[in-house]
């Protein structure tokens, strides 16, 4: 009697502890989700601010919102290019002017509304005059917006707008096993003058078009609050969670409701757990405590073996180090450092995968603020921490992420994740915002940024430094006469004939239409004249496309002026050459 009391005691605690830690679980698992759904809304902000970042570095954006004038045609092919080459296979561009008057969006023929009532964000973009992402509700849709100020001379005239949806983040997420519903605020749903999905439950407004129509229900037969009010619930067999969606002002929009089978959740930590005690409990009525001794070793023997094989299938690279040396890693550490069969061998040449950090700009090295690496990581963990790494002539880039896991051997669990593709992705697009998209040589942007510098290099080492300013004579004439394609080859092959000229020191920018400007390091007054003298003859040989002449302005800097002053002396040295007949070097 009291071993069958005993017992059902014992079954009665396992299975308490069971229902706890699968709650716990559960609990887990919301957050990793809310958490997983938030980082990715954050990536794909940061992204849509990069193309909208490079997308207002064009330099007729300005004048074309001014005039009104924007071309339907060049952001229709635009968006048709993101689909094809890029993960975003749904981004929408609007224009609009300063007054917050709707010129143009690519996804609808609807403008010239005024936007002042409704979208705060936008307002605030051109008061503040700054970059601003945000989630929020429009006449059309909720959606993520980055909104970047268009200037010109310093004088602000409207903004673009790069708008994209939850579409690309459902899909992602359903990589993970999870359903999603992006649902507006009911407050807001007046708002919606054109809604783009049109798919509504009672008063709620339903953002992508792929919410599962079971998830729908949930919408119709519970109160939204419930979804928020706690971590999660399980609604017919499914773990269902919340992540608010809030606008720049922290104000509740709108909501991501996620859900996932629990079916589909790892419960293997639980049934380990009911058959270790369960085991223990008969290992210990049957057998002497040296019996349950040998028992537990092989148990914890076959335990290691089975968390080896999980963090072996592990796609990233994960290693335990004692904060200098490689204790342990996995399969995937030797995918990337194939040289080596064994960390016996590694550890031969190298006593630290840090070895092969490559530090600079955002990327750590060895030691970062007095700290060693891992150091450093684990106590930033709500930091994005990246590393370089170069190996046999290939760069990659990994997210890191470290936890101490034995305080008495200073063991350390490092996660390596290959971000390598999001970080040339990147990379690819920091540069299409300095680059002149139609001639490839650096655009307005870019040449503000190489001037100052060129200046700071030329105080410092006091070297000369002259600038060079030219544009092509009577070019109206070509786009009037060949129509504008034509001008736009006259402008592709005379600045690569022009670029052949150049040493690899010159900094050459397109700054306007048909102006462009030549930064000469180490150049003085005389010797840029003779090299401007030398593109001006060989431009009025060369007569590719169509014959052309150009007009040149030379000036050199002088000691403690700024670069208005030095622009201002070249631009007038420009105009002379042009009142003055065209096709000659004017120095000033």
């Amino acid at each position: 009697m009291l071993l069958l009391y005993g017992g059902w005691v014992y079954v009665d605690f396992v299975n308490t502890k069971k229902y706890e830690l699968k709650n716990q679980r559960y609990d887990t698992q919301a957050k990793l989700m809310q958490k997983r759904v938030s980082e990715m809304i954050l990536s794909k902000q940061k992204a849509t601010v990069a193309i909208a970042i490079a997308l207002a570095g064009d330099g007729f954006l300005a004048q074309n919102i001014k005039s009104k004038n924007i071309s339907d045609k060049y952001y229709k092919n635009l968006s048709a290019k993101f689909r094809k080459n890029t993960l975003y296979k749904n981004i929408w561009i609007q224009i609009i002017d300063k007054n917050l008057n709707s010129l143009y969006r690519s996804w609808t023929d609807k403008k010239g509304d005024n936007l002042r009532d409704i979208r705060k964000d936008i307002a605030d973009a051109i008061n503040k005059k700054e970059v601003i992402y945000s989630i929020s509700v429009g006449k059309f849709d909720l959606s993520i917006k980055a909104i970047v100020p268009i200037f010109e001379d310093k004088e602000i005239v409207g903004a673009l707008e790069v708008i994209s949806h939850f579409n690309s983040i459902e899909k992602q997420m359903k990589k993970f096993d999870v359903d999603s519903m992006v649902v507006l605020d009911k407050k807001y749903t007046k708002q919606l003058k054109y809604p783009y999905t049109n798919i509504f439950v009672d008063e709620y407004y339903i953002a992508n078009f792929d919410a599962p129509l079971y998830m729908q229900k949930y919408l119709k037969n519970t109160d939204i609050k419930e979804f928020y009010s706690q971590t999660y619930k399980i609604i017919q067999n499914n773990l269902v969670t919340t992540y608010k969606l809030e606008s720049i002002d922290k104000e509740l929009i709108g909501y991501y409701i996620m859900s996932k089978n629990i079916k589909n959740i790892p419960t293997v930590d639980l049934d380990f757990f009911v058959f270790k005690w369960i085991a223990l409990g008969l290992i210990g009525i049957m057998v002497v405590a040296g019996i349950i001794n040998i028992s537990l070793f092989y148990l914890m023997r076959k335990q290691k073996v089975y968390y080896k094989s999980i963090i072996d299938s592990s796609r990233n690279i994960v290693m335990v180090n004692d904060g200098k040396y490689i204790v342990d890693a996995n399969k995937m550490f030797f995918t990337y450092f194939n040289k080596y069969n064994s960390l016996e061998e590694f550890r031969q040449e190298h006593e630290c995968v840090c070895d092969f950090f490559i530090e600079e700009g955002e990327y750590i090295g060895k030691t970062v603020k007095g700290l060693t690496w891992i150091d450093y990581i684990v106590k930033n963990q709500k930091s994005i921490n990246k590393v370089k790494i170069k190996y046999a002539d290939e760069t990659y880039y990994f997210m890191l992420n470290a936890v101490l896991i034995s305080k008495e051997d200073n063991y350390y669990s490092v996660v390596f994740s290959d971000i390598t593709n999001e970080e040339h992705y990147k990379h690819q697009l920091e540069n299409w915002s300095i680059t002149d998209m139609l001639t490839g040589i650096g655009n307005r942007r870019y040449f503000h940024t190489k001037i100052n510098d060129e200046i700071y290099n030329c105080m410092r080492y006091k070297h000369p430094l002259s600038i060079v300013m030219f544009d092509i004579d009577y070019f109206k004439r070509i786009n009037d006469k060949y129509g504008h394609k034509v001008g736009d080859d006259v402008l592709i092959e005379y600045t690569r004939f022009i670029s052949s000229m150049l040493r690899e020191s010159d900094i050459f920018c397109r700054i306007g239409g048909e102006e462009f400007v030549i930064l000469l390091p180490y150049s003085a007054k005389s010797d840029a004249q003779k090299i401007a003298e030398k593109l001006r003859i060989g431009v009025e040989e060369h007569k590719e496309v169509v014959p052309i002449t150009v007009s040149f302005g030379v000036s050199q800097y002088i000691e403690n002026e700024d670069v208005d002053s030095i622009l201002k002396r070249v631009d007038d040295a420009l105009y002379e050459a042009k009142n003055g007949g065209r096709n000659m070097v004017v120095v000033k």
